[in-house]
């Protein structure tokens, strides 16, 4: 149950000729690879070699791909009208509806059909490779190859093995994405794979921000955009990708994995998906669009405020110094006493704890006190947090002096603020794949930055903030919440306990999956 990727003679089918077949057919014969094409739809298979003929020599003609290169893999194509005619195929990958029942019935006939030592290669994103492949005949045989659309852009392909598959089939699959030009990551088959289990912190926690009445949702997205670096903000990418197929999957994972609190969702996607606001496709999600653009509300006129005196927690002394080092470049006097004077506009830099717990813990006055996520200390963007009883005149003056830096964006009282407490869940989801040996932490990272195009991979990015950091906004965030999606992750406890990158493996070896 292998064959040779690099084989000259290597014969792959693919069995589906939707947008995913296709995509997954011309990157194959650019490779080099003969690729039959068969739909169960008339002329599908035909319509398929076309289009993706017409799609290689627009390539050739934009000087995006070599006219002898377009040739020979539009003539590596051939188009098939009966599955009988998919025999000769080293591996077949079905591209075909996601739905269960239909990939069982189709790889029951395939086994009629091709031979034994053929590899079937199923591109579900979504479903159980081991129920897939428990109907076969030969379910060793049987393992996920997703794709991920448009498949020539998108170099990122997980290769699912299912609890019966040999090892020999994921590895000649990977040696086949290779030979495509893509980049393979090795998954176990559990909910999600590794992208869409990975994903799941960004939007959750972003939904929760705004269920508790943090922030809306336009400036959560600015926060995580400008502070932590993602190209789009989650409610941006809820529209684009769309709110029907975003709130299935987030309910499914949450579901599959026994209702795991770490990916409890909450209503507000499912109310407005019930509304008919799908996103970018319907003119609105949680943004309107007007010819294809997002309407997003004026950034408000910072006042013309200033304290007259500022005064600096050194409760997290490094975080606090880059505080008074930025208050002090914009003009601030800054108070060195140990307690604030009755003037003095109070920021405290917290990890993981809310203004108020801070005002708690160190005898500060809340009417003056406001919290700076100094995290992300070179941010675009500071978020400025209020405690439930900041005065006006204090969060007038703090918007003032931090707007003369750069944008500021206002937002109410939360344990972790809002870019720290998105990144620690995705780094502590990340650090509990790991330890479930969904992949190895190298390829949680690989798939996270190819798959979703985050900033960092999420372990690279636990390292970048210190796994120490990272253990304590969690450990604060439960404690204060009593909530276990906050718990955090054995995975990253020892290693921040014992000084250790977030991406080593165990060296004494590692249980086998079951």
């Amino acid at each position: 149950m292998s064959f040779d990727a690099l084989s000259p003679e290597l014969v792959i089918a693919v069995v589906g000729t939707g947008a995913m077949g296709r995509g997954i057919a011309q990157v194959a014969a650019q490779a080099g690879i003969t690729v039959l094409l068969h739909d169960t739809r008339r002329d599908g298979a035909e319509e398929a070699r076309a289009a993706i003929t017409d799609e290689l020599n627009f390539l050739a003609a934009k000087g995006k791909l070599e006219w002898s290169v377009a040739t020979t893999a539009a003539s590596n194509l051939v188009a098939v009208a009966r599955l009988q005619d998919v025999a000769p195929a080293h591996v077949v990958i079905e591209a075909i509806v996601e739905n269960r029942d239909a990939k069982q019935a189709l790889f029951k006939e395939l086994e009629q059909v091709v031979s034994e030592s053929c590899i079937l290669a199923t591109n579900t994103s979504s479903l159980s490779v081991t129920e897939i492949a428990a109907k076969c005949a030969r379910p060793a045989r049987v393992a996920g190859l997703h794709f991920f659309n448009p498949v020539p852009r998108m170099k990122l392909v997980e290769v699912v093995a299912g609890v019966a598959t040999r090892a020999a089939v994921c590895d000649s699959l990977v040696a086949l994405v290779n030979r495509m030009g893509h980049a393979p990551v090795r998954a176990q088959d559990t909910p999600g794979f590794v992208v869409n289990h990975a994903g799941r912190g960004l939007g959750t926690e972003a939904l929760r921000l705004v269920a508790e009445g943090v922030a809306p949702f336009h400036e959560i997205d600015a926060i995580l955009r400008e502070q932590a670096g993602f190209r789009l903000g989650p409610f941006e990418l809820f529209d684009l990708v769309g709110l029907d197929v975003s709130a299935p999957v987030m309910e499914s994972i949450y579901r599959q994995y026994y209702e795991e609190p770490r990916f409890r969702p909450t209503p507000l996607l499912t109310q407005r998906l019930r509304a008919g606001l799908l996103g970018k496709k319907s003119g609105e999600g949680f943004y309107r669009y007007v010819d294809g653009h997002a309407v997003k509300p004026l950034p408000l006129r910072p006042p013309d405020d200033r304290p007259a005196s500022v005064w600096v927690s050194s409760a997290q002394p490094g975080l606090g110094r880059s505080a008074r080092a930025l208050l002090s470049g914009l003009g601030a006097e800054i108070e060195t006493a140990a307690r604030p004077s009755e003037d003095a506009l109070c920021f405290v830099t917290p990890l993981g704890e809310d203004v108020s717990t801070c005002c708690a813990d160190e005898g500060l006055d809340p009417t003056r006190t406001v919290a700076l996520d100094m995290l992300f200390a070179n941010a675009q963007r500071r978020a400025l947090m209020l405690s439930p009883f900041t005065s006006k005149a204090s969060r007038d003056a703090a918007h003032g002096l931090l707007a003369s830096g750069g944008q500021v964006s206002i937002v109410q009282d939360s344990v972790g603020l809002i870019a720290q407490r998105v990144v620690a869940t995705i780094i502590n989801i990340a650090c509990d794949m790991a330890q479930q040996q969904v992949a190895t932490p190298g390829d949680i990272d690989s798939a996270v930055t190819l798959g979703l195009g985050y900033p960092s991979g999420p372990l690279s990015w636990g390292n970048q903030l210190s796994p120490k950091v990272v253990l304590q906004i969690l450990v604060n965030m439960q404690q204060l919440t009593g909530d276990p999606r906050y718990r955090p992750s054995p995975w990253l406890r020892r290693r921040a306990q014992l000084g250790v990158s977030l991406l080593a493996q165990n060296v004494n070896g590692t249980a086998p999956m079951t």
